[in-house]
């Protein structure tokens, strides 16, 4: 699997500590109120386990599944819902958990579905953002790492379900997906 891989992106220890700068920075904002974060899934799971263990006020945890990529290496910008909330997000304070902000299609959607929904605050931490890729304006309240435009897995994030278990972020071989784009 490691040889699947042409380059490291961000290694392990890098993105621990910059979970923790990003903990800190929440636990700040949010005081002593209380946080919801939702996860994206599945992407977002790792981080969210992570993140949540380095926020020190108040949190809770709730999960959505949407897909826009399926087996590809873009997003078609059609986003499905598969497993929505379990609890109600009205008069809460809702953080969204993002492996990374590619197009930003997928999460505009997510946004506005969310808003709908009365929260009393709706913000953005995503682990990467991807340089230049956004199609639609996106602001992420808390930011991990501005990255290059380059296919990347690990710490979460796939390609057709594997290398979600890489401790760190690195960049896919082309020969790898390259029949898949």
């Amino acid at each position: 699997m490691h040889g699947d891989i042409e380059s490291i992106v961000l290694t392990e220890e890098q993105i621990r500590a910059r979970v923790v700068e990003l903990g800190d920075d929440i636990s700040r904002d949010y005081g002593e109120g209380s946080v919801l974060l939702i996860a994206v899934l599945r992407g977002a799971a790792l981080f969210v386990a992570d993140l949540a263990r380095a926020i020190s006020t108040k949190v809770e945890i709730d999960f959505m599944a949407v897909s826009s990529y399926g087996s590809a290496t873009k997003s078609s910008g059609v986003v499905r819902i598969i497993k929505d909330l379990d609890e109600s997000i009205e008069g809460r304070h809702v953080l969204v958990v993002e492996d990374i902000l590619d197009t930003g299609l997928t999460l505009k959607y997510l946004l506005k579905n969310l808003s709908s929904r009365s929260p009393a605050s709706l913000e953005v931490c995503t682990l990467l953002s991807k340089e230049g890729k956004q199609r639609v304006p996106i602001t992420c309240k808390y930011v991990g790492f501005a990255i290059p435009d380059e296919f990347v897995v690990g710490y979460g994030l796939d390609f057709a379900e594997r290398y979600r278990n890489l401790p760190y972020i690195g960049v896919l071989k082309p020969d790898i997906y390259s029949e898949h784009v």
